[in-house]
């Protein structure tokens, strides 16, 4: 596993932001692990986690592509504090874009914030975590809407590694078959797990033997058939 990795896992653990107990998840699984990155609230938090994305991002699509577009709202700060990393440490200028929930009609008007979209560009998209792809289907034709725009891929921070709409892929690879673009993570779950396992971190150990017997089961029911 790459040291990046490693501290990145770490971070959102000290961060407060990937907490193990019992969680109901939106998609009203129950969860023994739930991750807010909302939760990162701090300049130096921030600055960060835009780094560890920039990593990921470089290491799995380069710096071949124009704009970071981080759906609103978790999306917009991820968006902004990476195109920021990304120009400190490979030096090259990417611009940031997000939605809006509602459009705009008076002012800086339409549907977008941050730097428009347009022909030729190529976009990667930023999020925080995807559990079923629902997002994506609202993001898509958004992006698709702004002209001749290629998506070079999805980066989100953690990879929960449990099964889609159906039973046979996880909800990232439905995204690149249904859509047509690669999509990647920080960290998967099974790192995670791999990482913290029995294992103290920042005085105590979060995934004991009773917590990597509920995260087994979890993806026993969950997980890819």
């Amino acid at each position: 596993m790459e040291q990046y990795k490693k501290e990145f896992i770490e971070f959102m653990v000290e961060s407060d932001v990937l907490k193990f107990g019992d969680f109901t998840l939106k998609s009203g699984r129950k969860s023994p692990f739930f991750m807010n990155a909302g939760a990162y609230v701090t300049g130096s938090q921030l600055k960060r986690l835009g780094q560890y994305y920039a990593k990921a991002i470089h290491d799995n699509y380069g710096d071949d592509f124009d704009v970071l577009f981080g759906p609103a709202y978790k999306g917009i700060p991820l968006s902004v504090a990476t195109t920021i990393a990304f120009s400190e440490l490979y030096g090259k200028e990417i611009r940031y874009c997000s939605n809006r929930k509602e459009v705009k009609d008076h002012g800086d008007t339409g549907i977008l914030l941050g730097s428009k979209i347009k022909d030729g560009d190529k976009v990667v998209i930023i999020e925080d975590v995807t559990t079923s792809g629902k997002s994506i289907e609202e993001t898509f034709p958004i992006i698709k809407a702004q002209g001749e725009v290629e998506i070079r891929g999805l980066m989100v921070s953690l990879n929960r590694m449990e099964h889609g709409k159906g039973e046979n892929m996880t909800a990232l690879d439905e995204i690149r078959e249904m859509y047509g673009f690669p999509t990647g993570a920080i960290v998967t779950m099974e790192e995670v797990v791999e990482c913290l396992y029995n294992k103290e971190c920042f005085g105590k150990v979060v995934i004991d033997d009773a917590m990597k017997a509920a995260i087994d089961q979890y993806y026993e029911q969950y997980g890819v058939k």
